[in-house]
């Protein structure tokens, strides 16, 4: 158990060299952390009820088996307990980071409801294919046999990523189209990095290209490559584009200089996490350091720029959101570490107007009310007259949501249907969109919604893709 761990420290006097170098010293805290993270994670699962009806796999969108993995580690058993939690995820070690489990798993642990407190599953979850990695026991994809058939892939977030996994493991040869330098999408520009480290996302990365799949990225779909040129090249298409398209504000002032978009922002940050060169964090336009920060929004891309602004050495970092904490869409565990690190939150607030000559000085806000309920069933918030006030900004960050993109008009294919929001219109079970052998995954169909619920559909698109091809083959062989 974590308690029986002891740290011994030593003292050296000053003037005394230390004998062992700074590598060697890494390595003992690297040991010491690993017993201590073990403990801790046998710990955990250990209080695991394993009761009749696991409450935490039926609303893991994935349906994770996670009484037997968690029943393996509390034994010891982890190459076993990596084993089963892989089967269901191809990406555990991420979804362990930045699945909101509060809402799902752990929300719905009959521990946690019975008052004593959730099982860590995402932090358990974490523990198992980190160490698997660690150990050598994430095995590269080397498909049993080769096949002929092709699929593209256009999207390298997470849905497309899920895809991509399970087809060329298969054996069918993967092509993914990105519009960006780097695969993983969101995970890769939308996150930020002291939620999802870098490295992890790009060891999958690694991963797909060392067993085979094949990148065209900066390639743009309806510039750079026509969408029915990518279904000529293919026996099957995936759409896992997401949503990228963000929703405006209006009002007075709303073009002023100061005003940014949530992505825009995160990714900035990402890019000088890579070291990449980024002039508009450089010259203070991306960059919270020094500012009054006011950022826009309820959910969880939100809370990644409060928090970011934090760590970039903002003065204020204010959070504005039009309905109260209850009502609020984002994980509460990611409001309640934004609170602890310094964020305010201005609770049933909205922007009516920004101030500012040629850069936004200020954000004009009403005060809300929660009112009688929408059609969804939440109370929709409404304006208390007379109750407006300023509140000083040197960047306002609109994190308001996303919204799909034109696809049908962008890549010129009228006959893909969408819905009357702009999202694919795509077959509940099998993924398959209006148009033969193309389907949609992810975020373009729901709105933008979780990555456990990307990695889902695109591994429920390459089932049914992996059953046409069979059954076309089989026709062919006839």
């Amino acid at each position: 158990m974590a308690g029986n761990i002891m740290l011994k420290f030593v003292s050296v006097p000053r003037d005394m060299p230390s004998k062992r170098g700074v590598a060697e010293r890494r390595e003992d805290f690297d040991e010491i952390y690993r017993e201590f993270a073990a403990a801790k994670a046998a710990e955990q699962a250990s209080r695991c009820s394993q009761c009749g009806v696991p409450y935490c796999q039926t609303h893991c969108p994935l349906h994770n088996n996670i009484p037997d993995w968690l029943k393996l580690t509390a034994e010891g058993r982890l190459r076993e307990a990596y084993e089963i939690s892989q089967a269901t995820n191809t990406f555990p070690e991420i979804c362990g980071r930045i699945c909101p489990q509060d809402r799902l798993c752990e929300g719905n642990c009959v521990i946690e409801q019975s008052g004593h407190g959730t099982v860590t599953i995402g932090a358990v979850e974490k523990y198992i294919t980190d160490t698997a990695w660690e150990e050598g026991w994430v095995q590269p994809i080397r498909p049993l046999r080769e096949r002929t058939e092709s699929v593209g892939v256009i999207g390298a977030g997470p849905g497309g990523l899920a895809a991509a996994d399970m087809l060329r493991r298969a054996g069918v040869q993967v092509t993914i189209y990105d519009r960006y330098d780097r695969a993983g999408g969101l995970l890769t520009y939308g996150i930020p990095g002291f939620k999802l480290e870098k490295d992890v996302v790009l060891r999958r990365n690694e991963q797909l290209t060392d067993g085979g799949v094949t990148l065209r990225l900066n390639c743009n779909v309806g510039e750079d490559i026509g969408f029915e040129d990518i279904r000529a090249a293919h026996d099957a298409v995936v759409i896992a584009t997401g949503v990228y398209k963000t929703r405006e504000l209006g009002g007075p002032g709303s073009g002023l200089a100061g005003i940014v978009r949530a992505i825009d922002y995160l990714t900035a940050s990402n890019r000088k996490g890579f070291g990449d060169a980024v002039p508009e964090f450089d010259d203070g336009t991306l960059d919270a350091d020094g500012k009054r920060v006011v950022v826009i929004g309820g959910g969880d891309t939100a809370m990644d720029c409060v928090r970011t602004a934090i760590r970039q050495g903002a003065v204020s970092v204010k959070c504005l959101y039009r309905r109260d904490r209850a009502n609020m869409p984002g994980s509460q565990r990611e409001v309640q570490n934004a609170e602890e690190e310094g964020v305010e939150f201005l609770w049933l607030t909205n922007p009516r107007g920004f101030l500012g000559d040629e850069r936004v000085t200020g954000v004009r806000v009403a005060r809300m009310r929660l009112g009688a309920p929408d059609a969804s069933g939440r109370q929709a918030p409404e304006e208390v007259p007379d109750a407006d006030y300023t509140e000083p900004a040197d960047l306002v960050v609109k994190a308001l949501g996303f919204e799909p993109e034109e696809l049908p008009t962008l890549w010129g294919a009228p006959e893909l249907a969408v819905t009357r929001w702009g999202t694919v219109k795509a077959d509940f079970a099998t993924k398959e969109t209006s148009l033969p052998g193309v389907y949609a995954v992810g975020d373009i169909v729901r709105g933008a919604s979780l990555v456990v619920w990307a990695i889902r559909d695109g591994r429920d698109a390459a089932e049914s893709i992996l059953r046409r091809l069979d059954g076309a083959a089989r026709i062919a062989a006839e």
